[in-house]
């Protein structure tokens, strides 16, 4: 296809990966211009998305199983979200504290700041970003961050001393375009394609993986945390839009795939999620003696949402319910919660 995000997809991952993407997913008709001299943010942020799905398929074959059906069946995937998990106020090293790190690209991208949502059980606070120029077609970003003085003063130390290690994925040329970027929502070709692998780069863990002594005295008190100890910012999940998410679910419980027992339902019963449990990966830690020693361990997941539309009497218009809400989070994150080790 002769457009700039066909064109920018080919330059940073080869055609093969474009046209497999172009068959896969969805693309908003504001992504899809001819090919010019330049990148708006919207197809940059497009481009970063179908990446960062295609880059959750490879680490989630439960995922990439149910994404090849829909494509065998001729159905596109609508991706709704993606989600990442960062820690504040601790000792991050090189890499900005908490959501920081990622407002650095998602604010140039033409994100915009939509939602807040306390997630109190978790010692975690969910804010989600939506863009600005496409807000339902554009996929959304959930970025939680950690509170480690919610935690015991050992588990703060430990946090510290995992993730001062950090280093920073963006080089002093990624920064400037994001800066021109900023200014002026669009960028000369060479740069967006320069931007958009460094962009990518910062979906990772940027510290060293943790000691196993560390990990499972993590794991005592969150989770979540030994889980950013081991996987760092890479998308915790990413979220298929259906329409009928219940339906979906036991479709794919009857053919066996490792599906969430409930359906969680916002609030005001327009939004449904469940999911896949999350694969479990392999992450060698160091013992006692400093021996490395293979620990199974939660990797990321996929998973579905469904969104009912309603009126917006303030605005007199009838609009796709983009919220979320805090008790779904909380029950989506107990996907990725790890067991001690015996």
């Amino acid at each position: 296809m002769d457009t700039n995000l066909n064109k920018l997809l080919e330059q940073v991952r080869g055609a093969d990966t474009a046209a497999r993407l172009f068959r896969m997913l969805h693309i908003p008709v504001g992504a899809l211009k001819p090919v010019g001299p330049t990148v708006t943010r919207l197809e940059l942020a497009q481009a970063l998305n179908m990446l960062l799905f295609d880059k959750l398929l490879h680490e989630v074959p439960e995922g990439a199983a149910y994404v090849a059906d829909a494509v065998r069946d001729g159905r596109k995937i609508c991706f709704d979200h993606g989600a990442l998990r960062t820690v504040l106020g601790a000792q991050t090293g090189a890499l900005p504290s908490g959501e920081a790190a990622f407002t650095r690209l998602l604010l140039p991208l033409g994100y915009q700041f939509v939602g807040l949502y306390p997630l109190d059980r978790i010692n975690m606070t969910g804010r989600v970003y939506a863009h600005a120029d496409d807000a339902e077609g554009i996929a959304q970003f959930f970025v939680s961050e950690l509170h480690p003085e919610r935690f015991s003063a050992d588990f703060q130390h430990v946090v510290a001393r995992v993730l001062s290690t950090s280093t920073d994925p963006l080089d002093a040329r990624s920064k400037a375009a994001l800066d021109q970027l900023q200014q002026h929502a669009s960028l000369p070709f060479d740069e967006a394609a320069a931007l958009l692998p460094a962009m990518l780069g910062c979906f990772e863990r940027q510290h060293a993986l943790p000691t196993l002594a560390e990990y499972e005295s993590l794991l005592q008190e969150s989770s979540e945390m030994a889980w950013i100890a081991t996987e760092g910012n890479v998308f915790n999940h990413a979220t298929d839009r259906v329409d009928d998410v219940e339906q979906l679910a036991q479709i794919q419980r009857d053919l066996g795939r490792p599906m969430k027992d409930k359906i969680e339902v916002s609030r005001n019963g327009r939004v449904r999620q469940t999911a896949f449990r999350a694969t479990t990966v392999v992450r060698e830690m160091a013992d006692t003696d400093g021996k490395p020693v293979a620990r199974k361990v939660p990797g990321s997941f996929y998973e579905f949402i469904s969104r009912d539309r309603y009126v917006d009497e303030d605005a007199h218009r009838e609009r796709l319910d983009l919220t979320f809400d805090s008790g779904n989070a909380q029950g989506i994150f107990k996907m990725t919660a790890g067991v001690p080790a015996a």
